[in-house]
């Protein structure tokens, strides 16, 4: 698994997660998904999410550590 995070954290692994990321968004950004309702309890955990503080390794990736 700390081979995976190691990879993960490579610069192909950074490109290859931010392509992924930007396929998804531009997939749920097609107007027959934005056409679809949302459940409401699904929007409020959304917006709660978004309104908490950053968390505070948010730049430096988690504070947990597989090398303890």
């Amino acid at each position: 698994m700390g081979q995976q995070l190691q990879q993960w954290r490579s610069a192909g692994g950074e490109q290859l997660w931010l392509s992924a990321l930007i396929d998804t968004m531009e997939e749920v950004s097609g107007s027959e998904r934005r056409s679809q309702p949302c459940d409401r309890s699904v929007v409020t955990a959304v917006c709660a999410q978004l309104s908490r503080p950053a968390a505070p390794y948010a730049h430096q990736g988690s504070g947990f550590s597989l090398r303890h």
